[in-house]
């Protein structure tokens, strides 16, 4: 994949189905669905995401990575011969996940799309910059936990993959108000 990203919003949709006041309450606000905004600002911030792949003998394998959102796309990395890397080889399509554990807010976030190898030395620069960016000294200092990234992304030593999301959900929790956001892209 070379050209990334793009600027079209996604069809927002509130699934009514899993989306309520489990305990309304009088002048309380109706559920509704998570802006785009909302949802890209937090995977903007993330630091883990979850990987699903899918085996070649069709079980499943997840992971936790480390990933940057540039440009509407989310991009990881892994060593090509790393389960993950050789998942993807034999089928692309994955998911990523991130969010919190608190069963009463937060925010819960799917990206669903295909992964694609990333080779464009631009688009490599581009993602370098968006990852020390998000992760600072975890991958500029000497003493950073992914120190040296940006020279595995440009050596090669390591797969980076891009996924632009085909179908993104959002799981939204507030005091008892929860709610499905689908978007379509």
């Amino acid at each position: 994949m070379q050209a990334h990203g793009s600027a079209q919003q996604p069809t927002t949709e509130l699934d009514a189905r899993y989306s309520s006041a489990l305990r309304p309450r009088p002048g309380a606000e109706e559920v509704t669905a998570t802006p785009w905004a909302e949802a890209r600002r937090r995977l903007e911030a993330a630091e883990i995401f979850w990987l699903s792949t899918v085996r070649p003998d069709g079980r499943l394998h997840v992971t936790p990575v480390i990933a940057a959102w540039h440009e509407g796309v989310l991009y990881f990395s892994t060593g090509p011969d790393e389960q993950k890397a050789r998942n993807l080889a034999h089928d692309g399509h994955c998911a990523l996940t991130t969010g919190g554990n608190s069963l009463t807010e937060g925010l819960d976030l799917v990206i669903e799309g295909t992964a694609e190898p990333v080779t464009d030395p631009a688009v490599l620069e581009a993602v370098i910059t968006a990852y020390e960016s998000q992760y600072g000294s975890h991958i500029t200092s000497p003493e950073g936990t992914f120190h040296g990234i940006g020279d595995a992304f440009r050596n090669g030593s390591v797969t980076v993959f891009a996924v632009a999301p085909v179908t993104a959900y959002g799981f939204g929790r507030d005091d008892g108000v929860y709610s499905h956001t689908r978007w379509t892209f």
